[in-house]
């Protein structure tokens, strides 16, 4: 570490160097919550070298996922106990879709992690958006073995709601749908694709 750095007061050990860089990361996040922050402004905002901050984040998409971190736990807890009742395979995905569209909306932080490299979700797919959605889908109350899913075809049904996800993050439509349109769109086009692995299982 460098000894002019860090303002003059260099952290005691790498936690502190860690702390202190995500504190600095989630201040920038809470002035402009539209696009995540990067390495060199963590960097200057704390006065140390681009290669102090890659010492514990190796990309921008690493320094954004520890940094909201704590909020997606709490959104992953919020939407687990939304749909606490909910065992039905199809009522849960469609549920969840609609529950997480509504939330990206109120939510930046949800909607830069969604995003492979934050901003608008250009390619929803990214590595991050695969485990938040298989995550979602781990916490709902759904037998899914008993419903015919096995671990692939849990990865493919997560792609499918997160490919959903992006069309309407995209393009809402001219009028947006109402919550209620919204899941009656879902539960016609998606509902069917969810519940086919269940009678050809």
């Amino acid at each position: 570490m460098r000894r002019h750095g860090w303002g003059g007061d260099m952290p005691v050990d790498d936690d502190d160097a860690t702390a202190r860089i995500l504190e600095a990361a989630r201040a920038l996040l809470q002035q402009r919550p539209d696009a995540p922050p990067t390495i060199s402004e963590v960097a200057e905002q704390l006065s140390v070298t681009r290669q102090t901050v890659y010492r514990y984040f190796p990309s921008t998409h690493a320094l954004l996922v520890a940094s909201v971190s704590d909020g997606v736990g709490e959104f992953l807890d919020a939407i687990a106990e939304h749909l606490r009742d909910e065992s039905s395979p199809a009522e849960a995905v469609i549920e969840g879709i609609a529950y997480t569209y509504e939330q990206i909306h109120r939510r930046a932080d949800l909607s830069l992690l969604l995003a492979a490299s934050g901003g608008s979700a250009q390619e929803v797919t990214s590595e991050t958006s695969l485990s938040l959605g298989r995550s979602i889908l781990d916490r709902l109350p759904v037998d899914w073995v008993a419903a015919g899913y096995d671990n692939v075809e849990l990865n493919g049904l997560v792609e499918l709601m997160l490919r959903t996800l992006q069309s309407f993050v995209v393009d809402p439509g001219d009028p947006p749908q109402s919550p209620g349109e919204f899941r009656a769109y879902l539960r016609r086009w998606v509902g069917p694709a969810v519940s086919a692995i269940v009678s050809t299982s």
